[in-house]
């Protein structure tokens, strides 16, 4: 049984040509290339979406360099 889904992916001729040579050198399909290249951006999305978290938590606890961490790390350590 299939555990993948076949999808169309509509890409211009350069795009093509170059995704056919990348694979070649890699020594994988284009398939495989395109997989990769998807699973990268899904983690550098999720990584921007926790630097976008982090730092709308630091705007609300006043937060604007790493001083001002380090400042805080010191309060709690000292029990302020």
């Amino acid at each position: 049984m299939r555990t993948s889904v076949i999808q169309t992916l509509s890409l211009p001729p350069e795009m093509i040509e170059q995704a056919t040579k990348i694979a070649k050198e890699e020594g994988m399909t284009k398939s495989e290339l395109f997989r990769e290249a998807f699973r990268q951006f899904m983690r550098r999305r999720r990584w921007e979406h926790i630097r976008e978290y982090g730092a709308q938590k630091a705007a609300h606890l006043g937060i604007k360099d790493e001083q001002d961490i380090e400042k805080l790390v010191d309060e709690y350590r000292s029990g302020k």
